[in-house]
């Protein structure tokens, strides 16, 4: 019998979360009068301009509203040099707007903007919303470069925005600009998270599919915060496949990961439960292997005749599965702490997970093992106990490679009553 680890690879297409999703909305006549401080009658400005300003705009409003677009240009330059407050020169840049939008002419539309947010007249929010309207529009008409500049300049304007950043990401990732792009999303995300308000699950899912194609180490972190802002089979899944496929641990740490999967209701495939039994296999930990396959049974998803699970199976029934006592009288032949972690190991695999528990202490107690697999185990089998602050104390004495397996785990604790 040949039993070995295959590759557990991200099963969501996270690629697939489109940033078209979220830059649908193109820039509109409602953005221009959104800006506006002041009640609008019938979409004409009802600010008062100065005097030495009254008949430029007039005559520049009177252009716009025949959509006389030629003149605009002349007019808004006389305007320009007549304008002497903030609303002048907030109204100027209101009507050259409104005409460029009509236009569709996107650089008029730039400059129009530059214009509104300048002015000295609307606040810092609600040009970073022009300037979000504008990126949009910019985006969707595959403008990547002047709609990332656009959105940097809504986050210039508004760096408390989430949104706008993620859609800078977005704009970065079209441009080829990934470690930008991931960057940007990560600071979306911790912004959002110290807000207070949790950023949509879609943010979460969008920069970890861009960190794990891009192959960036941030894709374990990111993919870590997914889970603790989100916990569920999905996000566990991929977190745990994200950071496999990355680091590559070994079978005895890929074990410890789909235990941990099992855990969370993260075993959903048959290729799951597969690679759970063959690792546990491969640990010598048979009653492991065996619940693994009875479980994927009985959740409808192991066909233990298929090609996937023949020889894994076969191969179990050669074997002797350990009970109880034989575990039992496997503790008193052990000498050594490495065997008492392999004997607490059996008892893991049962269930018995304070007996686990109490054999891993004693092999830490007596030294002459792997502390940090000792630790590990001990924190997952108190986890599994229901011992939150025993285990808590165990995952934290971790370090070596068995420290971010352990970050994993306390995440479990945190996000499991």
């Amino acid at each position: 019998m040949k039993l070995t680890t295959t590759a557990l690879g991200v099963i969501l297409a996270l690629s697939a979360v489109s940033a078209n999703a979220q830059l649908t909305r193109q820039m509109s006549q409602d953005d221009v009068e959104k800006a506006n401080p002041k009640q609008q009658q019938n979409g004409e400005p009802q600010l008062q301009p100065s005097n030495s300003a009254m008949k430029a705009i007039v005559d520049l409003q009177t252009s716009v509203n025949a959509n006389d677009y030629a003149a605009v240009p002349a007019k808004v330059a006389t305007a320009q040099k007549a304008a002497k407050t903030p609303v002048d020169r907030y109204l100027i840049s209101q009507l050259q707007l409104k005409a460029a939008l009509a236009a569709k002419d996107n650089a008029g539309i730039a400059t129009a903007i530059d214009g509104v947010a300048n002015s000295g007249y609307v606040d810092k929010t609600k040009a970073a919303a022009l300037y979000q309207s504008l990126g949009a529009s910019l985006y969707n008409d595959k403008q990547f470069a002047p709609a990332a500049a656009a959105f940097q300049k809504a986050v210039a304007a508004n760096p408390n925005d989430a949104e706008a950043l993620a859609m800078l990401g977005e704009s970065q990732n079209a441009l080829g600009q990934k470690a930008e792009s991931i960057a940007s999303f990560q600071r979306a995300i911790q912004l959002g998270s110290a807000s207070g308000a949790k950023p949509r699950e879609e943010m979460y899912k969008r920069a970890v599919s861009l960190a794990y194609n891009a192959k960036a180490p941030a894709a374990v972190d990111l993919g870590r915060q997914w889970i603790a802002a989100y916990p569920g089979p999905d996000s566990w899944k991929n977190g745990i496949a994200i950071y496999r496929n990355l680091t590559t641990p070994d079978v005895e740490g890929t074990l410890d990961l789909l235990r941990l999967m099992q855990a969370t209701g993260a075993l959903n495939s048959a290729a799951d439960y597969n690679l759970y039994a063959t690792a546990a296999a491969d640990q010598a930990n048979y009653a492991e292997a065996q619940a693994a396959i009875n479980a994927g049974i009985a959740a409808k998803i192991v066909d233990p005749a298929s090609p996937m699970f023949r020889d894994t199976v076969a191969g179990l029934k050669a074997k002797k599965i350990p009970t109880e006592a034989d575990l039992a009288e496997a503790v008193k032949m052990s000498q050594t702490g490495t065997a008492l972690v392999r004997v607490g190991n059996g008892y893991y695999g049962l269930g018995q997970y304070a007996k686990a528990a109490d054999l891993y202490r004693q092999a830490i107690a007596k030294g002459g093992t792997d502390a940090d697999v000792a630790n590990l185990h001990l924190g997952m089998a108190l986890a599994r106990a229901g011992d939150k602050a025993g285990a808590t104390a165990a995952f934290n004495a971790v370090g070596g490679t068995r420290a971010d397996i352990a970050k994993y785990w306390l995440l479990y604790l945190q996000t499991h009553g």
